[in-house]
């Protein structure tokens, strides 16, 4: 962050701040946030994290998680949070778009913004930035934002907590975007009393007969392998949504599933909300999802985990995603997995 001094003059003294993060927030959005409103409340700001949806419930565990701001669900609780923030910090999103109609809020105010993010192509909103595409994730930016600030020494061990929360969720357990960095990181969290085992357990072990029985439906009846494009797809319609009462976190991790197949490059996850069609994709060693998402989906992410969104409902989009596949093939059948 070129310009921290500025920014760490404007946190010496108590001001009243917003965090947000993207619609749908994930473990790292919620992660982050949580851990970067511990340290600032830590230092006297009145702190609230505003959030577009809700987020998954296996999150619900966190210290400060019951604080959380939906937009979706309390509009006027949250516009009043923004009506004259000194702050807004924006984590783990590149683009205002990203909050939905909360960026609508957050567009005019003549509050300072501040974006900690690893996503590629930020847009230029922001007063300052800390941004790294190379990074794990955002949480362990916000480690670094800290560090900066120089204040190390007051990470306590409810913060490391959300901070390795973040991370867990956003390398697959450990398996994506790793750096020696990255792991002398959080052998420092784990020193400073993370219990890694109890977290993994009540981030990974916590889902209810449902999602397990979703999980057995997904992989049945909804799953079509290419084998001439090493790519698996999986679908789910609002039909399904409604027939099996899938909820908001029911469908988290589903596509991983299909990287566990031996010879697929590629994992696809379709699935029909009530006014967009979302597509999730993730990938093996080093074929990148990021340019299928952007370029065709309106959106964007990481090399190996990416996503986006369409406007003509289940089957156009499936049909759609085909049609792009042999633009890839080659990639996709020579990734070495």
């Amino acid at each position: 962050m070129e310009n921290k001094n500025e920014l760490k003059s404007l946190l010496a003294v108590p001001k009243d701040i917003v965090i947000t993060t993207h619609r749908n927030p994930d473990g790292d959005a919620i992660g982050s946030s949580l851990g970067l409103q511990h340290y600032l409340e830590m230092n006297g700001h009145n702190v609230k994290v505003a959030v577009p949806s809700e987020f998954p419930h296996f999150l619900n565990w966190m210290p400060g998680s019951e604080r959380i701001l939906i937009f979706d669900m309390a509009q006027e609780e949250v516009k009043r949070a923004l009506e004259k923030p000194d702050l807004v910090f924006c984590l783990d999103f590149n683009s205002l778009e990203r909050i939905d109609k909360m960026g609508e809020l957050i567009t005019p105010l003549k509050a300072k913004k501040i974006l900690i993010d690893h996503h590629l192509y930020p847009e230029p909103f922001a007063d300052f930035e800390l941004h790294d595409e190379t990074a794990s994730s955002t949480s362990e930016l916000v480690y670094e934002f800290i560090l900066q600030m120089g204040d190390k020494h007051q990470i306590t061990q409810v913060i490391a907590e959300s901070l390795f929360t973040g991370i867990l969720t956003d390398t697959g357990s450990f398996k994506y975007s790793t750096t020696p960095k990255l792991f002398r990181m959080v052998a420092d969290l784990l020193e400073l009393g993370v219990d890694d085992v109890r977290i993994q357990n009540l981030v990974f072990n916590s889902m209810d007969e449902k999602h397990l029985r979703l999980i057995g439906l997904v992989l049945h009846e909804r799953l079509e392998v290419l084998d001439e494009f090493r790519t698996a797809i999986i679908t789910l319609s609002k039909q399904d949504y409604e027939k099996f009462q899938i909820s908001r976190g029911d469908t988290e991790g589903l596509v991983n599933f299909l990287l566990q197949m031996k010879n697929i490059t590629l994992a696809v996850f379709i699935h029909e909300q009530p006014t967009i069609t979302k597509i999730s994709l993730r990938s093996k060693g080093g074929f990148s999802v990021q340019e299928i998402a952007r370029k065709h989906f309106r959106g964007g992410g990481h090399k190996n985990a990416s996503g986006g969104y369409s406007y003509i409902g289940l089957r156009p989009t499936v049909k759609k995603f085909k049609s792009i596949l042999p633009e890839y093939q080659e990639a996709l059948l020579n990734n070495d997995l």
